[in-house]
């Protein structure tokens, strides 16, 4: 009976690569040439920064440009809207100045209107050669919001359209409100469409401007459209008011659309737009469809855009989410363990990250193993099964344990009692209204004691300040913080305690390339010290 089964798993086993060898021959005979190649067009600077409480100075604007252009690799940003304020003027021109030097001024687009001379001027005064001018795509808005017949806005767009043209600025033309519009008044889609495609229009942008298309919809009135009008360039424009933007710009792929508009993180307007990221890696899991987007970038951009912004991302975000690549149930980090049982395509170094396996109640042992092994830390079995009943029993106390903190664990638990490495024996903190704040510490290391005080922006600075000083004394090595986040449990009163947890860049000559520690306190900037002299201990072990 095992004998036929063991035989029956090995043909099947031998069926199984047999047949997704079939399938790799079947993808190679498709030619680059018969593969669709979609454009992909970022509007986190334009869309994006609609997001309420969000703003972006102009050298921020002009650091993201940059890495959207020539990191990630998108083909084309929409950066601003025309005639918005002296300070977008101001970020525009110095975003066009570094693209003038780097050839790459044809990239950029701006949202622009029905003015005729107004935008187009505004355009042509800060070097802009491309317009995506937002027009009524549906019948009530050009009826009820603009109070014209379809004939006269129609009219008004050939006017600005030509206008443009004599400047040698391209237009490409968005359908505001699109899909309630082909929807309700199909004709007047149709009219539109028609009258714009005799003007020197470059590309038709069709948005779901209040995100209430689901996939079925869209694929359904996309591919009405494109095989209407066989050969125009349609770009989409999702928003994720249902939650549906990536899957409504999957099916617009799929529906033939040559063009996806997204943004970073979905940042934009209400609940946002379709996420650059789940866009770009949806498309290529999941279509017979190439981008230019360069995939090992997004979770950098991600980062940069969660910093400016402000905007912290749930840490359950697809791709890039903090907690996507951690393993918390003890079963996946066991099939991990004996063979990649619970992988699939999204694996972390696609994206330049790392699998983490989580520590707490529903650990099992093979997280803990996971955990030790990344940290070169070799425990008897008798002392691993302790090990993990303190975890569990941390996490049954909502304790949160991570893998920086088992050093500290094991110490805890199998050595005798004994004071760190090294030790912040005492520490005074000064903050004063209208003057930097003063910082006084002492502390040991190795059987001697310094001393150091200095000032800084708040009270943590000064901590670090005054804390350097004493680190190279001591030659510890300096790592650089690179995030800083503080939460307080919902409802917390002022007596709540404060959790600090902070991310750090080691010196390249350590084995890791960062570390995160956490920290606990009534007081903040006893939280983010807590976590400071466990990075630095965490350090020393390392080392040693």
């Amino acid at each position: 009976m095992l004998e036929n089964f063991f035989s029956c798993s090995t043909n099947a086993d031998l069926f199984c690569k047999a047949k997704r060898c079939f399938q790799k021959t079947q993808e190679n005979k498709l030619t680059k040439a018969q593969k669709t190649h979609i454009e992909i067009m970022d509007t986190t600077l334009r869309d994006g920064e609609q997001m309420q409480n969000v703003s972006y100075t102009p050298e921020e604007k002009l650091t993201i440009s940059k890495i959207l252009l020539t990191e990630v690799k998108v083909d084309r940003l929409e950066v601003t809207s025309a005639r918005v304020s002296e300070g977008e003027k101001n970020a525009v021109i110095k975003m066009l100045e570094w693209a003038k030097s780097a050839n790459l001024v044809n990239r950029f687009e701006i949202l622009s209107f029905v003015d005729k001379n107004k935008s187009v001027d505004w355009a042509k005064s800060v070097g802009i050669k491309r317009l995506n001018l937002l027009t009524k795509g549906s019948y009530k808005h050009c009826t009820e919001q603009l109070r014209k017949k379809p004939e006269q806005h129609a009219q008004d767009i050939r006017e600005t359209v030509l206008y443009a043209a004599e400047n040698e600025i391209e237009v490409n033309i968005y359908l505001e409100d699109f899909s309630n519009g082909i929807k309700t008044s199909p004709d007047y889609v149709y009219y539109l469409i028609d009258e714009l495609l005799t003007l020197p229009v470059k590309r038709i942008l069709l948005p779901d401007t209040l995100g209430i298309f689901n996939p079925f919809d869209t694929y359904e009135y996309i591919s009405t459209i494109v095989n209407k009008y066989p050969g125009v360039h349609f770009d989409f424009h999702t928003h994720n008011d249902y939650g549906l933007a990536t899957a409504n710009a999957l099916a617009a792929v799929k529906a033939g659309i040559k063009g996806i508009h997204a943004t970073v993180n979905g940042m934009g307007e209400r609940a946002g737009n379709a996420p650059l990221d789940e866009v770009v890696v949806g498309i290529k899991d999941f279509l017979s469809v190439t981008c230019n987007v360069d995939e090992k970038k997004l979770h950098k951009i991600s980062r940069t855009i969660e910093i400016f912004s402000g905007q912290r991302m749930a840490n359950n975000k697809p791709i890039y989410g903090k907690n996507v690549f951690t393993q918390t149930a003890g079963i996946h980090a066991d099939g991990d363990k004996k063979g990649n049982l619970y992988g699939n395509r999204l694996v972390p170094e696609r994206f330049s990250r790392k699998r983490k396996y989580a520590l707490g109640k529903l650990s099992g042992k093979a997280n803990l193993e996971m955990s030790l092994k990344e940290l070169s830390i070799e425990l008897p079995e008798d002392k691993k099964k302790v090990l993990l009943q303190k975890i569990i029993e941390l996490g049954d106390k909502k304790e949160v344990v991570t893998t920086e903190d088992l050093p500290y664990l094991i110490r805890d638990i199998f050595e005798t009692p004994q004071t760190h490495p090294f030790q912040l024996l005492h520490c005074s903190i000064n903050s004063t209204y209208e003057l930097k704040a003063v910082a006084a510490l002492q502390c040991a290391y190795q059987g001697k004691k310094m001393e150091a005080d200095a000032h800084g922006d708040g009270g943590y600075d000064a901590f670090m300040n005054a804390l350097r000083e004493i680190l190279k004394q001591f030659q510890i090595p300096i790592p650089e913080l690179v995030d800083y986040e503080v939460t307080i449990p919902p409802g917390g009163k002022t007596d709540a305690l404060v959790q600090a947890t902070i991310t750090w860049q080691l010196p390249k000559k350590e084995q890791q390339s960062s570390i995160t520690t956490r920290g606990i306190n009534p007081d903040q900037n006893m939280a983010a010290i807590e976590a400071t002299v466990k990075m630095i201990n965490l350090i020393i072990s390392q080392s040693a």
